[in-house]
């Protein structure tokens, strides 16, 4: 069979599974439903249904082609045979003949530039890397595992669930139609949402605006997850306002559960959960009705699609919302740090001069924020008008509400969420003026054709450009078309065929994960990671050698435990510790299997201030703050002297004492004045962090041209005791020998 067909026929089985469930869910809750709104809510509750399945066979060790197929063929036999998608239901109150045809005049182009974007082979950024790269890797072993050095393992992947589904069968663009697929929901959604609440002709104008828009069509057409998001968002935004009018207790376990599979879409989307409880809540007080009942099945059925993202995290990381809040949930894969950098970078896109550059950013230059809205949203303030409207303060309102996290990322496709809520707020506005609508629509679609996009917007703006046909039914292989387009693509076959099966490469950017089996272990993303970065910089950066000596010195005592402590405050330095000795006159006491080590903030590393290696230190990972410690507690006393610290040189604000515990259990301060010395340094730093990263099993280090010590690599190959092996697109692959 032609790989198109694998294609076609992994993403339709996943989808009709999940309308296949979705009808199964609305048939038991009896929903009375316009028979246009029936598909597009039986796909939603079927998408988190399906979800939920696959997570529950992935974590059984079941996801499998076999498995996933035989279901998802039987599922949907079972709808054909029982007649579950059969229409059924009134009809919603007809549209305009002039906005349906002008819906279809612009509308069916995009259409077409989508599906075969789509199926064309996937070479996004974060789709190609982490979306699918965790996809194929459940895949080859069966199902989920703790992942320890991949942040990105750790978020919520309700939709992911669904691109395993479809992976196991038609693999990468198979995942991506799926993505399509809630892309051509949106606006759908939109326009039954505004017939049935009376301005249907607005719904069809905001839809154009939605639909046509270059970042949505991008993003929508990539195994990315944001429109998915943005459409659930919006389904849950839509079924509220039907319970509000209708008060039918049998919408809130819908409701519920997809307000619960916001979340497992991602992270920021659990603001559904909030609306949907917030709108009830309100609405029954405000009338004096019962409200415990309604918000129990609310939180009941949104817990559902939650609890396994929430208890996966809390069992393998100690952190049910991991990657973030480290500081509330201390573990040993996440540093503080990291959260803090990652928020503040996601806050402060490098090449963004001013946040006053933010409107044209991300409607017409499309560079440094990832993607461009398009012009039209420039006009966005008209939706203000709206306020006028009911329905107009109501959108306006959960557009708000859903564009909050804007704030925590910047990039140009976090305003997903909010933008079908003021697309329709602008054509509340613009709808009493047919012909100008019509123009707005009609010139929303000229600017947002990928020729024209290219003659207004920066050139390495995030966007389609063509209509990929030979690429998508693969008359051009796949290989062939990502090695000509994709930077990252050959990168990643550098690696499959240069290493070893099992094989970690140790990198300081992101390599496509999903066109290779080999474990990439990027510095950023994980403790483990981070570590093995900080190793080998010691090998780069002077600043991180152990060529600073602390001596504490004090009359000989007798000792159960010995600490050093820290007592500065502030930034960006961290406290850190190369190798704590310990002195009984001229004799260093030698390290005992029963000593106990401690520390704080990171108490898991202490060992790296044990080990008399010079390439490795422990660190504190977040900034300086009084009580961090060093502590070293006997297994029986000991008399001490003196007490030496080899430090780098890397934390100018940090102050320390010396604390030691007597027998008794009194803790007393022995030195707060160490004597400071400068040591020369170390010989073969270079080979001694080599070895400290093979003995953690990392044999090979991908150097990008524009890393950071990358000239120090290419020169000094020798003293890394490193065999280059291949370059490619300006990244040089190493052995360590």
């Amino acid at each position: 069979m032609p790989q198109a067909f694998y294609i076609l026929y992994g993403a339709v089985l996943t989808v009709a599974a999940a309308l296949a469930l979705g009808y199964l869910v609305l048939r038991a809750l009896e929903l009375r439903l316009y028979r246009e709104e029936r598909p597009l809510f039986a796909f939603a509750a079927g998408a988190a249904c399906l979800s939920q399945l696959v997570f529950v066979a992935a974590t059984l060790g079941l996801a499998r082609k076999g498995v996933f197929q035989t279901f998802g063929l039987a599922v949907v036999a079972l709808a054909l045979w029982r007649g579950w998608f059969r229409a059924e239901g009134e009809c919603q109150p007809p549209l305009p003949a002039f906005w349906k045809r002008l819906f279809f005049a612009l509308g069916l182009p995009f259409l077409i530039l989508y599906f075969f974007n789509a199926m064309a082979p996937e070479m996004s950024p974060d789709g190609s890397t982490y979306h699918l790269g965790l996809v194929s890797r459940y895949l080859r072993h069966r199902g989920l595992e703790p992942i320890t050095t991949n942040m990105y393992a750790n978020l919520s992947q309700g939709i992911e669930m669904l691109y395993l589904f479809a992976f196991s069968v038609g693999r990468h663009s198979a995942a991506a139609l799926v993505h399509f697929a809630f892309l051509i929901a949106l606006p759908l959604s939109m326009i039954t949402y505004a017939r049935r609440f009376g301005f249907g002709p607005a719904g069809v104008l905001a839809a154009l605006f939605t639909f046509l828009s270059p970042v949505v069509g991008q993003d929508g057409t990539t195994a990315y997850i944001d429109v998915a998001t943005a459409w659930l968002l919006f389904t849950v935004f839509y079924l509220v306002q039907i319970w509000d009018r209708e008060r039918a207790p049998r919408l809130l376990p819908l409701i519920g559960l997809l307000a619960g599979f916001c979340y497992a879409a991602k992270y920021t989307a659990f603001l559904g959960a909030v609306y949907a409880l917030g709108f009830v809540a309100w609405k029954l007080l405000r009338e004096k009705q019962r409200w415990m009942p309604s918000l129990a099945v609310l939180a009941l059925c949104a817990a559902i699609p939650v609890i396994p993202w929430v208890a996966k995290n809390w069992i393998w990381l100690g952190n049910p919302f991991s990657p973030f809040f480290n500081r509330y949930f201390p573990n040993p894969y996440v540093h503080v740090s990291f959260e803090q950098e990652y928020l503040h970078h996601m806050r402060n896109y490098i090449g963004l001069k001013s946040h006053w550059d933010i409107p044209l950013e991300v409607t017409v230059r499309g560079a440094v924020l990832c993607g461009l809205l398009g012009p039209l949203f420039l006009l966005a303030p008209l939706g203000l008008g709206a306020l006028t409207h009911p329905a107009g303060r109501r959108l306006l309102a959960a557009g708000l509400l859903f564009g909050l996290p804007y704030a925590s990322n910047i990039g140009t496709r976090f305003l997903i969420p909010a933008v079908p809520f003021v697309s329709l707020a602008m054509a509340v506005v613009l709808i009493r003026w047919r012909a100008l609508a019509a123009g707005f629509a009609l010139a929303h679609a000229i600017a947002s054709w990928p020729d024209v996009v290219n003659l207004y917007c920066d050139p390495n703006a995030w966007r389609l450009t063509k209509i990929p046909v030979r690429q998508a039914l693969r008359l051009e292989s796949e290989e062939s078309w990502l090695t000509r387009k994709s930077l990252f693509y050959p990168i990643a076959r550098m690696i499959e065929d240069l290493t070893p099966p099992g094989a970690r490469i140790l990198t300081f950017n992101q390599v496509p994960d999903a066109y290779t089996t080999r474990e990439i272990l990027v510095v950023y993303q994980s403790a483990f990671n981070a570590v093995l970065g900080d190793i080998l910089w010691h090998g780069i950066i002077p600043e991180y050698a152990p060529q600073r000596q602390l001596t504490f010195r004090f009359p000989p005592v007798e000792l159960a435990a010995v600490r050093v402590v820290q007592t500065n405050r502030g930034g960006p330095d961290h406290f850190s510790v190369g190798e704590m000795r310990l002195f009984r006159g001229e004799r260093e006491l030698p390290r005992h299997p029963l000593w106990r080590l401690r520390a704080w903030p990171k108490p898991w590393d202490v060992q790296l201030a044990f080990d008399n290696s010079p390439a490795t230190r422990w660190r504190s990972w977040q900034t300086l703050e009084p009580g961090m410690f060093v502590e070293v507690e006997f297994h029986r006393p000991q008399t001490l002297d003196r007490v030496v610290l080899e430090c780098s040189r890397d934390q100018y604000r940090s102050r320390v004492r010396l604390e030691g515990k007597l027998p008794s259990g009194e803790w007393r301060r022995l030195d707060d004045e160490p004597d400071v010395a400068e040591l020369p340094p170390p010989l073969g730093l270079r080979r001694a962090a080599a070895c400290e990263l093979k003995r953690r099993n990392v044999r090979y280090v991908l150097i990008w041209d524009e890393d950071f010590g990358a000239e120090d690599f290419r020169k000094n190959a020798v003293l890394w005791g490193a065999t280059f092996l291949a370059e490619r697109n300006g990244a040089r692959l190493y052995r360590l020998d």
